[in-house]
């Protein structure tokens, strides 16, 4: 099957092609996604989202194995998310009602309904 042609890194500037999906070379790759970690996300996700939140989060889709936004819509689609309803940054927290299992398409369209506001 034929690759897709290389573009242009996408990072400003840089002379290198790219097949990467990031859209960055192997050279701006990495520092790109520091950069997104540390200010785009707010936050360090490995600081609040360790060892204890990855129990919490396979107990629960352990608990509800579907994805609770396409059950409502009579589809049954294998759950692969746990999402905070109310975030950590609000003053959510890790309690069984304050999770939901979703599919990736259903996570997405509730951070894409988030980020419009």
């Amino acid at each position: 099957m034929p690759r897709n042609p290389k573009r242009p890194c996408c990072y400003g500037g840089c002379p290198n092609l790219t097949g990467s999906k990031s859209g960055y070379c192997e050279k701006h790759e990495k520092p790109m996604q520091r950069y997104y970690e540390r200010f785009a996300r707010g936050y360090r996700q490995h600081e609040r989202y360790g060892s204890v939140w990855r129990k919490i989060r396979d107990r629960h889709l352990a608990r509800e194995p579907r994805c609770e936004m396409c059950k409502e819509h009579g589809r049954f689609v294998a759950a692969t998310l746990v999402h905070h309803i109310k975030p950590l940054g609000d003053g959510g927290r890790y309690d069984e009602s304050n999770l939901m299992s979703l599919c990736i398409s259903c996570h997405e369209k509730i951070h894409r309904r988030s980020r419009e506001r």
